[in-house]
């Protein structure tokens, strides 16, 4: 399977999940073409822009990119799953119109008859059309920041927390579109029975590397006659496993809770006489 991933800002996070997942990308700063220790799988680093026509063409067979590029793209691709990381939260980018802070523009019909730069010109266009608004869409290299309010009236462009805009006196007035990374296949690929299962097994394994992120174990003895207080107080993902242990009157623990919570937990844990507490970190959580 020839698979693209994003290289760039997403990259970094990307490596870190397909490693959780349990699979080891080494890249070298000469090759477009890492290496991975599965036998079945070619790795081809793309910018995240060319991924997804890339696979509707065939070219690859499957690929990681953002949900914003393949429609910026209008490629017919299989999208697989979303996959919700992004490059420093766990929260979507978005495409947003921005204006400066002094701008008179306020709302979308504000736009009529307008300059407006961004590197998503066809979505750009598809939201004007959505909201029958009549601008001038123009497409930016990049430093699309600097280019209000001299060049353009307002830019559309893509953030994760907003903080590089207002650190610039930029003010967004709407979002166009909340972005996650997606896993995708060649339609024709997708077709046959080993690419299928290839691919859906991939989507698994990297779901629950995603499930697992902010999660952690916890196990612990406890006495038995306290066993429903405790069972009552951990927050679980699912009913916690519970097994007798040789010593009569005491019983093992074993869960998986929010890591947020790990330091509320375990002084009432020893309150209700839990003993040999244990926390360690998750790989994968598979519903």
């Amino acid at each position: 399977m020839r698979l693209g991933l994003p290289k760039g800002s997403l990259q970094e996070a990307t490596l870190i999940l397909f490693k959780r997942a349990g699979f080891n990308i080494n890249v070298s700063s000469r090759s477009y073409k890492p290496s991975i220790d599965d036998k079945e799988i070619e790795v081809r680093l793309l910018r995240a822009q060319e991924i997804a026509k890339y696979v509707e063409n065939g070219f690859l067979d499957a690929g990681l990119t953002g949900r914003d590029w393949i429609a910026e793209s209008r490629s017919k691709v299989q999208v697989i799953c979303d996959l919700k990381f992004s490059k420093a939260t766990a929260s979507p980018t978005r495409w947003v119109l921005v204006v400066p802070n002094k701008s008179p523009i306020v709302k979308v019909s504000d736009l009529n008859g307008k300059r407006i730069a961004t590197e998503a010109v066809n979505l750009t266009k598809a939201w004007l059309r959505k909201n029958k608004v009549k601008a001038h869409v123009e497409f930016s290299w990049g430093a699309t920041e600097v280019k209000v309010p001299e060049l353009v009236d307002a830019i559309v462009d893509i953030t994760e927390t907003g903080s590089s805009l207002a650190a610039n006196n930029l003010r967004i007035v709407d979002t166009l579109m909340e972005s996650y990374p997606q896993l995708i296949v060649n339609r024709s690929y997708f077709k046959m029975p080993a690419a299928r299962k290839k691919i859906e097994t991939l989507a698994l394994l990297l779901e629950g590397a995603l499930a697992a992120r902010d999660k952690v174990g916890l196990k612990m003895n406890i006495p038995e006659a306290n066993l429903k207080k405790v069972l009552k107080a951990l927050p679980a993902l699912r009913n916690p496993t519970v097994s007798p242990l040789a010593s009569k009157g005491w019983v093992a623990v074993e869960t998986i809770i929010d890591e947020v919570v790990v330091r509320e937990m375990i002084p009432q844990l020893k309150e209700y006489g839990a003993e040999g507490i244990i926390e360690y970190p998750l790989n994968k959580v598979v519903y």
